[in-house]
């Protein structure tokens, strides 16, 4: 069900007032019935938060900020980079550098001037989100990480507030809405987050620049409608989205029983480590950690590495990373054996060599280095900061990505 917007707001309608200039500007929501002169005083006095301002928040704030929000909260505390410019629309070529919260906000200011924009270029942390969420009526969540999903889910629950979700990953997106107890939250869909080493990002495994637009949008859309409590929301139904194949479809979603922060025996009743959380700590009884010792992951510089080579010492350089990402840059001499064949073509490595491994910027190589662990390779160094930094420090001819 789709919660009252009194819920939402509270009694601050009744303080807002439409300007002569906020009629024209509005006029096309003000002659829908769904909406009109009480519905865009809802959406003047709402306050909502964007948590990032990147391929999600871009589209989502813009539209929100175009549609009347009278206050939007933008937390993002990183700098804009070229790889950005494909999906987040937000942000152009000479915003390269600056705060994407400042780009951002002047993008908003001046597509309506009227708008109240408080910029937050912090990290949402356990200790500052419950602080941040409390200002806000509605959460929108732009993460592209678990931990930051857990925070932002698990501050939203303990202050009833509702989380507008979203995901994307290359071709793929999903969307819905999560707000106990008028439906399930986001450990009810995922209650425990899978290994941090298996889980690509966007820098790793790409995203089609368009889909964040798609996605964003929605959430912008269902936003809006939980302000004005009209219509029919996605609590309970997750909205899965294919690019490649144009076709949506749904997945019911229920309230699980058992969630250890919405559930009727709550175990989670403060923040906590996310990221411990999401690297396998036991942080709501539902995990198990093991008692093996992890083998140590030694890492290599990769002006190390160029003095070893230059000197003739007998190393392997493996390469993980994807074929697409081998037609953009290489180093020389490397062997290449994309991390999802690794397990099958362990028989082309020695074991007794030494062998140093690299990715694009070091996490899926640290994948492979367990790998090769397992199977009793034990010379590995895992390249640090992977080719990226390679390229920063070695070979700057090489093109970055």
């Amino acid at each position: 069900m789709t919660p009252p917007a009194i819920d939402i707001l509270g009694s601050r309608v009744d303080d807002v007032s439409l300007s002569p200039n906020d009629i024209k500007r509005y006029s096309r929501h003000l002659i829908m019935p769904e909406v009109g002169m009480e519905g865009q005083k809802r959406l003047k006095a709402a306050r909502v938060l964007c948590v990032g301002t990147g391929g999600l928040g871009s589209p989502l704030a813009f539209y929100l900020a175009a549609a009347g929000i009278g206050t939007i909260g933008l937390v993002d505390f990183d700098t804009v980079d070229e790889s950005n410019l494909q999906r987040q629309i937000l942000h152009s070529t000479k915003d390269i550098g600056r705060p994407k919260v400042l780009s951002a906000s002047e993008k908003l200011v001046a597509l309506n001037p009227d708008l109240n924009v408080v910029q937050i270029t912090e990290r949402i942390t356990s200790e500052n989100a419950l602080q941040l969420f409390a200002h806000y009526d509605v959460i929108v969540d732009g993460t592209d990480n678990f931990a930051t999903r857990y925070l932002v889910n698990d501050a939203c629950v303990l202050l009833n507030k509702p989380n507008v979700y979203g995901s994307i990953f290359r071709f793929d997106g999903q969307a819905t809405v999560f707000f106990p107890p008028y439906g399930p939250c986001y450990r009810c869909l995922y209650p425990e987050p899978p290994p941090a080493e298996l889980v690509p990002n966007c820098a790793e495994g790409g995203v089609l620049g368009i889909l964040p637009g798609v996605i964003g949008v929605i959430q912008a859309t269902e936003t809006v409608k939980i302000i004005l409590g009209r219509g029919r929301t996605l609590q309970g139904r997750l909205m899965l989205y294919d690019a490649l194949d144009m076709s949506f479809r749904e997945m019911k979603v229920r309230k699980n029983p058992k969630c250890p922060i919405c559930g009727p025996n709550k175990t989670i009743t403060a923040l906590i480590d996310y990221e411990a959380f999401c690297s396998g700590g036991n942080l709501t009884g539902s995990h198990t950690t093991s008692t093996e010792e992890p083998q140590a992951v030694r890492e290599m510089e990769s002006k190390t590495l160029q003095a070893r080579v230059a000197k003739g010492d007998n190393l392997v350089i493996l390469d993980v990373r994807n074929p697409e990402e081998i037609d953009i840059c290489r180093i020389q001499g490397s062997v290449v054996i994309p991390l999802p064949e690794l397990p099958k073509r362990l028989g082309e490595l020695n074991a007794g060599d030494e062998i140093v491994v690299h990715c694009k910027s070091g996490m899926r190589s640290q994948k492979a280095i367990k790998i090769l662990q397992s199977a009793g390779f034990k010379n590995l160094h895992n390249l640090k900061g992977g080719i990226l930094a390679w390229i920063h420090d070695v070979d700057k001819n090489l093109p970055t990505y």
